[in-house]
């Protein structure tokens, strides 16, 4: 039979056997992100035998993704990665579902998604989507497997079990109760796709381990993994926040960068604003992340890390506009300009290239 032929080596396995494959085929999981964690967490937990995956992603390949994103090819670029993923799922795992949409998920969509779900895999590199994902999943009674990425570090826990006395276990919020409004993304900071793959392989062991019954889950404890120093360590964890207060923090919150929330609005340009100016000799746009995909011309690229106003010479006659992914990067070189040159005309692009086509 090609299914016993296919998971033959972990069928052998006296801790897995024919009834633990039986309950990875029963079991259905959402991936959230399709980018360095989300697409090899699909691939591998497809083929370690999940009946049902459902991939949520809003976002195409880029070219800057594949020396971490290894399940796309060049072909693939400019292409949506959920529908891309799903396809390469297809074709090396046929006892497996795979959905996918492709859009992002939001405070709107949030609970229908993850609904039908018996684990969510957290494959994001947006703190307010894991303060979502985490929050929703609170509301839910659904367990979590949180993975994330700081350079050479990272971190994963399993959040929000349900324990043998009926409570359930720590969840994002116990490990960090507030949004932090300054820790960059891997395009912002820079990863090594070695550290990408091992926290995704980790956070796949936590979902074989949940639905197999196996082993010892990270729940009420947080793994942090050093690539460098080849070190890890486990912070233990305590489940204090109670579910009222995540519902009503849900019902305030926007789930938007903390950062962004607190911008002066009169150091912003929407995107339909800016594109009724572009063209103008009077715009000077300056794009300040590498390797962004811009549906216009910028004058000069400089990156945050090395965005210095000392060093820029600026014209008074022309309005400088600051364009990053998100928004929030720009806001920053916005605010470095305007603190040198306090009568520059100097705009952020509200929600980055990411809102530019909305």
């Amino acid at each position: 039979m090609l299914k016993n032929q296919l998971f033959k080596r972990q069928i052998t396995l006296s801790e897995i056997g024919e009834i633990g494959q039986q309950k990875l085929q029963n079991a259905s999981v959402l991936v959230v992100g399709c980018g360095g964690l989300g697409s090899p967490i699909a691939v591998y937990l497809a083929s370690s035998g999940i009946g049902r995956i459902h991939l949520v992603d809003f976002d195409t390949v880029d070219i800057t993704n594949l020396h971490r994103q290894v399940f796309y090819s060049l072909e693939d670029v400019n292409q949506p990665k959920a529908k891309v993923l799903s396809e390469f799922i297809k074709k090396r795992a046929p006892f497996t579902e795979v959905n996918f949409t492709n859009k992002p998920i939001t405070k709107d969509n949030v609970f229908e998604l993850i609904e039908n779900a018996d684990i969510i895999v957290d494959g994001t590199d947006s703190l307010p989507t894991k303060y979502l994902l985490n929050d929703a999943c609170v509301i839910k009674n659904k367990p979590l497997v949180y993975g994330s990425l700081y350079k050479f570090d990272g971190y994963v826990a399993t959040f929000n079990v349900l324990q043998k006395d009926g409570t359930y276990s720590a969840n994002l919020r116990d490990a960090f109760p507030e949004m932090a409004t300054d820790i960059p993304n891997c395009e912002e900071a820079g990863t090594l796709n070695a550290i990408v793959g091992i926290i995704a392989t980790t956070q796949v062991n936590e979902v074989l381990k949940l639905i197999t019954g196996i082993g010892k889950p990270l729940t009420n404890e947080l793994l942090i993994y050093n690539s460098l120093q080849n070190t890890q360590l486990k912070m233990k964890l305590k489940a204090s926040t109670i579910k009222d207060k995540i519902a009503k923090l849900f019902k305030v919150q926007t789930y938007v960068d903390a950062a962004c929330s607190g911008q002066n609005p009169d150091w912003q340009i929407s995107p339909s604003t800016l594109k009724e100016k572009l063209g103008s000799e009077n715009l000077e746009i300056i794009a300040v992340l590498n390797n962004l995909k811009l549906p216009f011309t910028v004058n000069q690229t400089i990156h945050i890390n090395k965005f210095d106003a000392d060093k820029i010479e600026v014209d008074f006659n022309k309005t400088y506009v600051m364009v990053c992914q998100r928004g929030f990067n720009s806001y920053r070189a916005t605010e470095r300009l305007k603190k040198k040159y306090p009568k520059l005309e100097v705009l952020s692009l509200t929600g980055g290239i990411s809102s530019y086509g909305e």
